[in-house]
This record gives structure tokens, C-alpha cells and sequence, in this order.
């Protein structure tokens, strides 16, 4: 080897080390692991910004495509080992969205079974219920519990935005507590739940908050179990949000992306956003019982607080709640729902992981449902980070990933 091709070579290895490294806290198990991850997400995502940039494609259908490939080798590779051969899955539609049925395995006549309805994450623009980890996932919980899983595949950006995703789901929920539904499968109309995790978890709150209060769904859920939800757009300069602003997977600036987009935003207000512009002193639509809400200084327990101070900006930009009127809808940030409609949902299995900007989202939430009188078991992952519930097949699985789902699991079949 010359030694311009040795300089050449050096430079390259320089330039891909620097880009794969990434700080990571001490807690964290496999760094480098973690590290190539967010690498590569960090790598389709910057490609499919470029393709866009060039005209070519919107960055979504760049990412998506990879994405895809990924978790079906995941699946694939999975599968070869013969995954829960018993249960099976029927692809079909409730209301019009598409969903997938797994049935556990034959047996147990005579006794009703339960339900779960599950909301996958992604930011409201990636994802299905019917790949990697959500599979695998969806299968374990039909074979140990005798469970009947309907996962669904909501509409996603940038095909749709709020409150779409919602309306999909609300909509799949309503079909799934019919008493026809739950006659045909034998599920037992008082052991139901709904359950998703990220922005499925945001939807799974919503979902369980609206059925609560519709008088016309006879069959409530029985429990809500979010993980790491995502549940308010107005503070992202809470601790957690803060802390982990440029952790691995999902950094802050990502966040906030994902509710612009979601919300139908002007993406331009991303700084506005990230500096809390957009919930200033003197909006008057944020009265202080609403401001109450989302307070992490009472909400949150002690230990999460440390040293932080809240970021309240006095002027900001007031118009832009006129502009995207879905930060106060309680449909797209369940945290901001009145205590008389917490009293009425269903307990709760929340989880959260410490090296995530949505740790106090759902720790605010568990406190506020408690305030209302709602039974709430609080998970709590020391040395978890955002996405880690989907990380248990090889090659991307993750010690915390596993104890994670079996946590979650342990907790359905010991409350639902």
C-alpha cells in the first residue's frame, strides 16, 4: 500500500470513527452496539434528507425502505429458530385499518381469553406492527398469556397528519371492544387492553382516554400500558429533555421533528420549539390550570429534578398556537387532559427509561392519573434509553431490551 492510499485509508477510518462515536452515560450496556445504531438511523435519515434536498424523494420513502429491510432480516433471522409455531395471525381490517390478529395456540377451551389492542411507535411516521421486535413481541404475549393481540397499522406521515393516526386508532378500538369482536375470538369483555409504545403509547393514552368517555362503547379497556409514551409538545426543556437532548436514537432536535410533522407544523419552527417560544408567559390560551399540567416541578419525584430549572419565556411566539391548534388538543398530548377524564381511565402500566427525553412525559402522566385516583405501576429502567423495548433479536438486542418486555409482560399477566 502506498502511502497516499495509507493517508486516504487513515482519513476514512478517522472520519467514520468520529462520526459512529457518540458519548454515551456509563449505565449503558454494549456502548459501541448502541453507538453503530444510532449511526446507522443517524446515516438513512441524512441520506433520505439529501435525496430530498435533490428533489428525488421524500426523506420518509428514502428511510422507510431501508428501515423495512432491516426489520425483515431481523424477522427472518428470528423465524429460522421457529418463533411460537402455535400462534397464528390473520391480516384484516377494522373500520377500514388494516390490522393483524395473532390467536394463541389451540387449547384451554371453555375459558375467555384476553385482549390486547397495540399502537406501534415511530414517530407517527415509521414503523408496523407486523415486523421485528413488535412480531416477535406480539407472538409472545398470544402464546403466555392466551391472549389475543390486534396490532395496527395506523396511517402515517407524511401521507396524513393529527389527528388521522388518532381517528385510525379510535376507530380499530371501537371495532375491537364490539361485543361481536370479542364474542368471535372468546375474549373476556373485563380483561381488554390497550397498550403501544412512543408515539403508540402517545396514541394508546389517547385512545384509552377517549373510550373512557364515550358512552356509546359499552366495553371500557380494563388497562393502559404505555411504553415511554410520548404525551405533551409544550415543555421541551423538562429534565429528562434536557439531560438526554443528544442521546442515542431519539435526541431532542428528533423529537420535536416528529411532532412538527405530526402536527402539520411549519418545520422552520423547530428552534422556536426546542426554546419553549412557542409556550411563553403571555399566551393567554395557556391559563395557569393548563400550565398546571405539565408543571414538572410539582409533578415530578424529587430525584428527577436534581438541579434543573424550569425555562418559562415571557414573550415568545404567541401566534403560534393559532397556527397548530393541536398542541392543546388532548387527543394529541394526552398529559393535558382534565383530572375528571383521567378519573376515568383505566389503570395503568407505565415505563420509562432514564436516558430518554420522554422519561418525565410518562413519569408527569403516572402522577397526574394518580392525583385522579387511577390505580399506576411506574417501570422504571436505571440504565434503559428510548427504543430499548424493541431491541431483544439478534443482532440488535439489548440485556435491558429483554428485561424490559419481560417486565411488561409479567405485569399484563399478573393485571389483566
Amino acid at each position: 500500500m502506498g502511502w497516499k492510499a495509507l493517508v486516504v485509508t487513515v482519513l476514512l477510518t478517522v472520519a467514520v470513527a468520529y462520526y459512529v462515536y457518540k458519548p454515551l452515560p456509563d449505565a449503558i450496556e454494549k456502548p459501541w452496539k448502541l453507538m453503530m445504531l444510532d449511526a446507522l438511523f443517524r446515516s438513512m435519515m441524512h441520506l433520505g434528507f439529501l435525496k430530498e434536498w435533490l428533489h428525488l424523494s421524500h426523506y420518509i420513502s428514502s428511510v422507510k425502505s431501508p428501515m423495512e429491510n432491516l426489520e425483515g432480516f431481523v424477522t427472518s433471522s428470528e423465524s429460522k429458530g421457529g418463533v411460537i409455531p402455535g400462534v397464528k395471525f390473520t391480516d384484516t381490517t377494522f373500520a377500514g385499518v388494516p390490522v393483524r390478529v395473532y390467536e394463541p395456540p389451540a387449547g384451554g377451551e371453555g375459558h375467555l381469553r384476553r385482549g390486547l389492542m397495540y399502537l406501534h411507535g415511530g414517530g407517527w411516521a415509521f414503523g408496523s406492527g407486523k415486523a421485528g421486535a413488535y412480531d416477535s413481541i406480539s407472538r409472545m404475549i398470544s402464546d403466555e398469556l392466551n391472549c389475543v393481540v390486534v396490532s395496527v397499522d395506523y396511517r402515517l406521515y407524511p401521507a396524513v397528519h393529527f389527528p388521522e393516526p388518532f381517528l385510525d386508532c379510535f376507530a380499530a378500538a371501537k371495532h375491537f371492544l364490539s361485543p361481536e369482536f370479542l364474542a368471535r375470538y372468546a375474549i373476556d369483555p373485563e380483561r381488554v387492553a390497550v397498550s403501544g409504545d412512543s408515539a403508540g403509547g402517545n396514541l394508546a393514552a389517547a385512545v384509552a382516554q377517549e373510550i373512557s368517555a364515550d358512552d356509546g362503547v359499552p366495553v371500557k379497556f380494563s388497562v393502559q400500558a404505555l411504553i415511554y409514551p410520548v404525551l405533551q409538545a409544550l415543555d421541551f426543556s423538562t429534565p429528562s429533555y434536557v439531560q438526554n437532548q443528544n442521546m442515542a436514537v431519539l435526541p431532542r432536535h428528533t423529537m420535536v421533528m416528529f411532532w412538527l410533522q405530526y402536527l402539520n407544523a411549519d418545520p422552520s419552527l423547530l428552534p422556536q420549539f426546542i426554546a419553549n417560544n412557542h409556550s411563553a408567559s403571555r399566551q393567554s390560551a395557556l391559563t395557569p390550570e393548563l400550565r398546571s399540567r405539565v408543571d414538572w416541578t410539582v409533578l415530578l419525584p424529587p430525584k428527577f429534578k436534581k438541579n434543573h430549572t424550569p425555562l418559562v419565556v415571557e414573550k415568545g411566539c404567541p401566534e403560534v398556537l393559532k397556527k397548530v391548534p393541536g398542541l392543546l388538543d388532548t387527543r394529541a398530548a394526552p398529559l393535558l387532559a382534565e383530572a375528571a377524564v383521567l378519573a376515568k381511565c383505566p389503570r395503568a402500566y407505565i415505563m420509562t427509561c432514564e436516558y430518554d427525553v420522554l422519561r418525565d412525559d410518562g413519569l408527569m402522566y403516572a402522577q397526574r392519573l394518580r392525583d385522579a385516583g387511577v390505580s399506576v405501576s411506574v417501570e422504571h429502567l436505571e440504565d434503559g434509553f428510548h427504543g430499548a423495548f424493541g431491541l431483544i433479536n439478534w443482532p440488535m438486542d439489548f440485556e435491558v431490551g429483554k428485561r424490559a418486555v419481560r417486565s411488561y409482560i409479567t405485569w399484563l399477566q399478573n393485571n389483566l
